[in-house]
């Protein structure tokens, strides 16, 4: 076939603002993406840049947000349509309301340099896709150490969400985060109090959950969502996209609150 005869659409760029030592969001964000790809026309590609941030402590996490603007031009520079800060403690460490200080702040960034581009903070992709799930009571597990993950849970509850059960797997090399084994995660579940209605299965972007998240949700039957799985769906609806994605729970397949969260894209 002569290629100048084939019809071609370009594919949809997501721009990933990522920690510097983060490996994960680079694997399980496109996953999710591909998943959709295999039925759905949309096709995306990835385009990254990196922020300094090796020890998960508020001091490095502060010093990493202050870079987010410069990775926010580099991305400009690709003509990206959406902008996604995978880190999400960074953002809660920052006190209340951060994730929306943040997004404005970058979108801002990506205007001035010619880009009409949403932005999108996994910390407000977690608080928003709780608040479209309408999630009473969360249990939640976290890489960090307890005092972070206590900052996260503050941040939720400061947002309208009750944390009822937190696990802190106190890990700070954000290096270690990403090789931790997600089976480990399955074997965790049995320390979530059976009341919860909604898991929080990795809130954060680093610690690999793709590849049994779907599981836990099954040995469950708790809705089960992650930081990652979060972002996608957020990312999906800011692109006025529907989820589509039927290997990775109810949330990316659309049965979570199906009416609520298809009436919320229009």
């Amino acid at each position: 076939m002569n290629p100048t005869s084939q019809t071609y659409t370009d594919p949809i760029r997501i721009g990933m603002i990522v920690p510097s030592s983060n490996v994960t969001m680079e694997q399980e964000l496109p996953c999710l993406f591909k998943a959709r790809e295999d039925l759905l026309p949309e096709r995306f590609s990835f385009h990254s840049s990196r922020v300094r941030m090796k020890r998960v402590d508020p001091k490095e996490l502060l010093a990493m947000n202050a870079q987010a603007d410069r990775a926010a031009l580099e991305l400009a520079d690709a003509s990206i349509d959406i902008a996604l800060y995978a880190c999400l403690v960074a953002i809660m460490v920052e006190g209340p309301g951060a994730h929306r200080r943040s997004e404005a702040r970058l979108k801002k960034t990506l205007e001035e340099a010619g880009i009409a581009a949403p932005v999108l903070t996994s910390a407000g992709a977690l608080v928003d896709t709780l608040h479209d799930l309408n999630a009473g009571r969360i249990g939640l597990i976290a890489p960090y150490l307890p005092a972070l993950t206590d900052k996260v849970c503050v941040y939720l509850q400061q947002e309208g969400l009750e944390v009822v059960s937190a696990q802190s797997l106190s890990v700070a090399d954000n290096a270690a985060v990403g090789r931790l084994n997600p089976e480990h995660l399955l074997q965790l579940l049995d320390n979530i109090p059976h009341s919860v209605d909604t898991i929080v299965l990795s809130a954060c972007v680093q610690m690999p959950s793709l590849a049994v998240l779907a599981e836990a949700e099954r040995r469950t039957g708790i809705r089960v969502i992650t930081a990652a799985s979060a972002t996608v769906f957020q990312a999906l609806k800011k692109l006025g996209l529907t989820p589509g994605i039927h290997q990775y729970g109810a949330l990316l397949n659309g049965s979570a609150c199906a009416e609520l969260l298809i009436s919320s894209t229009n």
